[in-house]
């Protein structure tokens, strides 16, 4: 049985049809309701929906041998797992955006407003530049508009609510993509199947940008 941590919402959705399309199939997951383990023997798969940002804890703990997460949020978390591929889909970026206007005092610190505090210390650390992080867990756009920060770190996929907000993008550092991880020792015992999954899927996606 191998085991797979799908991530809630669209994104899993999207991983989810992929695996099905190349055998790793669950009915069960049909009519999941709130149900959050689906196992299918005849495809010898057993998949968890679990919180995105937790996709690499189970992963990481062997409880699943496999995952799917967002490079931000494997950036940000650092599981101790093997990156195998980057499935080119849940595309999006990492970016520095502030009010229009925005003229940025480099002789003093730094104030960032971001959910993503490791990737903006990383990133200004390589700048650096002295900052202050401002750990907020959402509604990170309202942070400089009313002083909490002056700048904020955050995914952008359209930029439309950035610009609802009459805040533009300052840089744009980091592409992000949905990932395929392994378990360290599930990749050892389990090679066989985490590479035909990996490689099944890699030939899928092929095709599909093909068309």
């Amino acid at each position: 049985m191998l085991n797979i941590a799908l991530p809630k919402g669209r994104l899993g959705d999207q991983v989810y049809e992929l695996l099905a399309d190349i055998g790793y199939a669950c009915p069960e997951m049909a009519e999941a309701g709130r149900k959050l383990v689906f196992v299918s023997p005849e495809n010898g798969v057993q998949y968890m929906l679990v919180k995105p940002s937790d996709v690499g804890i189970y992963v990481e703990h062997g409880v699943a041998d496999i995952g799917i997460l967002g490079k931000d949020i494997l950036e940000e978390t650092r599981p101790d797992v093997y990156e195998l591929a980057d499935l080119h889909i849940g595309k999006c970026r990492m970016a520095v955006a502030a009010p229009k206007g925005f003229v940025e005092d480099k002789g003093r610190t730094l104030r960032v407003a971001t959910k993503f505090p490791n990737i903006a210390r990383a990133y200004y650390a390589r700048l650096n530049r002295d900052i202050e992080i401002i750990h907020l867990s959402g509604s990170i756009e309202i942070a400089p508009i009313v002083g909490l920060s002056d700048v904020i770190v955050d995914i952008v996929e359209s930029g439309s609510t950035l610009r609802e907000n009459n805040l533009v993008i300052l840089t744009e550092f980091m592409p992000i993509s949905a990932r395929l991880i392994a378990n360290k020792t599930s990749f050892l015992f389990k090679n066989g199947q985490i590479t035909a999954v990996a490689k099944a899927m890699a030939e899928r996606l092929r095709k599909e940008e093909g068309r």
